[in-house]
């Protein structure tokens, strides 16, 4: 009787073990062991967020955007992973990503796909109609970004586009309507997205080149880094002419000069065009969206 019970909590350690390996890999997927990419795409969501209600979001609202951001960032990698599976393997960073290495089904990969979907739909349906309507076209960006690496030669503004569309979700939803500047603040959040994209693109350059995947690094060759130094004049512009639109005043202005100098310490770190120091320029990208939220709160906090 005894070695019975042993035997039970044997075995259902096991299946808890294999269970939470399960787990793990779905994570993996996922890519919610590297947030950065979570960290990139609610920067903007909350820049959208605090200038379309003055600072003072709904908290549902707030709640909403925020969960969705993780759960669309989460069946982005999915179905980006799913439609990369047969080049992941021949690229070293990316060889041990689990739908290379078997550890998860290609099924499997469009079953978690379709249930991150499911959830981000009940989400928005907890929204007005307006934004409802938005997000099926947050939906076919995220579908389609994958796959475009194929046959477009800039992959990276469909990227940015689908980052930057929450800026529009995020002012119907507070207000109702999408102003001008909603629309500015989507264009300047596509351009920084083919900035940290084409960083990112940077560090992969040669085997991308040779698999035939097309990215704004190869498009751009050896001008690559004068582009992105001229892209980044062009985001602060945009982001500036922003914060005069919504008036956000001397917090803004001052978190913007801090930007300023992380797209100089960027530009160190891309300019010998070192794999490792373009994905590290990349990865700083989220201290710039970080920055720019802390000078928008501070800006509606310290308002007179």
């Amino acid at each position: 009787m005894k070695r019975s019970k042993v035997s039970v909590k044997k075995q259902t350690a096991g299946i808890l073990g294999e269970f939470g390996l399960q787990l793990g890999l779905y994570g993996q997927l996922m890519r919610i062991n590297k947030p950065v990419g979570i960290w990139l795409l609610l920067w903007p969501t909350l820049w959208g967020l605090w200038v379309a209600s003055n600072g003072k979001p709904d908290e549902w609202v707030f709640t909403v955007f925020v969960l969705g951001v993780i759960v669309m960032r989460s069946a982005g990698c999915v179905i980006n992973d799913f439609a990369d599976r047969h080049y992941d393997g021949k690229v070293a960073r990316t060889s041990s990503r689990p739908l290379v290495t078997g550890a998860i089904s290609p099924s499997e990969a469009l079953v978690l796909f379709a249930a991150l979907a499911l959830i981000a739909v009940g989400l928005v349906l907890t929204l007005d109609r307006y934004t409802q309507m938005l997000a099926i076209g947050a939906a076919v960006l995220t579908v389609a970004y994958p796959f475009c690496k194929r046959f477009f030669v800039a992959p990276q503004l469909i990227l940015g586009a689908a980052f930057g569309w929450s800026i529009p979700m995020a002012f119907a939803a507070q207000s109702g309507a999408v102003p001008r500047i909603a629309w500015l603040m989507w264009i300047a959040v596509l351009v920084w997205a083919v900035i940290y994209d084409t960083m990112y693109a940077m560090a992969d350059r040669e085997d991308d080149r040779k698999l035939g995947i097309r990215s704004t690094a190869i498009l751009f060759g050896q001008a690559d880094v004068f582009i992105i130094s001229v892209l980044q004049f062009v985001l602060l512009v945009t982001l500036f002419l922003s914060g005069e639109v919504a008036s956000l005043g001397m917090w803004f202005r001052l978190s913007l000069l801090v930007v300023a100098l992380l797209m100089l310490y960027q530009y160190s770190l891309i300019r010998t065009r070192e794999p490792k120091q373009c994905f590290q320029a990349f990865l700083n990208n989220q201290y710039i969206g970080a920055t720019i939220f802390a000078g928008t709160v501070l800006s509606y906090t310290f308002s007179t």
